[in-house]
């Protein structure tokens, strides 16, 4: 993490894709630990080269069993809520693809600035058979209008910058060269605010999302799971993982 004029970068340099492992996860939360703890009063969130994350790590998760698959997406949750329930803001700046899990991870944040170009955004879950719990589809709910939701949550699409500014799934669009300076202007602007002001209203906006996801959290990561042990689930998984080893 480095600070400037009370703003933290907090860049993801955690391998190919910034694809998430369990070790990965561990690296994500030492960022925004790091984030609170320090006197930055906003941050940008931003990828590595040309991907912000493309989600979750398959080949490493798709031999899993359920306790130790139900182990990865539990800490999984906690890592977006610890995102989620941050009180200081937090821009992303999606450099590349955000993609499932990356998207989510976009969607704990305060601020989406995007790259334009061929990158692309989505929630491509349902197209592999899986749902969404809580922990997604509550941020989901606050940062889209409602007519965006069916395409992104049930059509599990993977939108162009253009169409994912157009849904409310991203707030600006910007060239490659511009992002990190943009992303940077908008968290600087957010910084200027009073902190303690922007922390209170931050959680009165979210506080309804949070009680939310942590009522349900056992009941829906069962739920999830189920979806990712079906078998047709469990066919396209491993159709994916067979593509992406290629």
């Amino acid at each position: 993490m480095t600070t400037s004029d009370g703003v933290a970068l907090l860049r993801m340099q955690f391998g190919k894709a910034n694809a998430m492992t369990a070790a990965t996860l561990d690296g994500m939360e030492a960022l925004v630990s790091d984030f609170e703890r320090s006197s930055a009063r906003a941050a940008v969130l931003i990828g590595d080269q040309r991907s912000f994350s493309a989600g979750l790590a398959l080949p490493s998760l798709v031999s899993l069993e359920r306790p130790a698959m139900k182990r990865f997406i539990d800490r999984f949750g906690e890592v977006m809520l610890r995102f989620f329930a941050c009180p200081k803001p937090i821009v992303a700046a999606l450099n590349g693809h955000a993609i499932a899990g990356g998207c989510v991870l976009a969607l704990q944040c305060d601020w989406r600035v995007m790259v334009e170009g061929d990158a692309r955004i989505g929630l491509n879950e349902t197209q592999l058979g899986i749902g969404l719990p809580s922990s997604v589809l509550e941020p989901l709910r606050l940062a889209v209008p409602p007519a965006s939701v069916v395409p992104i949550a049930y059509e599990g699409r993977l939108f162009t910058p253009t169409e994912a500014h157009a849904l409310g799934l991203v707030h600006e669009l910007v060239p490659a060269a511009e992002l990190k300076a943009r992303a940077e202007a908008k968290a600087l602007a957010l910084a200027a605010v009073p902190s303690t002001a922007v922390a209170q209203v931050k959680l009165g906006l979210r506080r309804g999302a949070l009680d939310a996801i942590r009522a349900r959290a056992a009941e829906e990561t069962e739920r999830w799971l189920d979806t990712w042990f079906s078998p047709e689930a469990q066919a396209r998984l491993a159709a994916t993982v067979a593509r992406l080893s290629r």
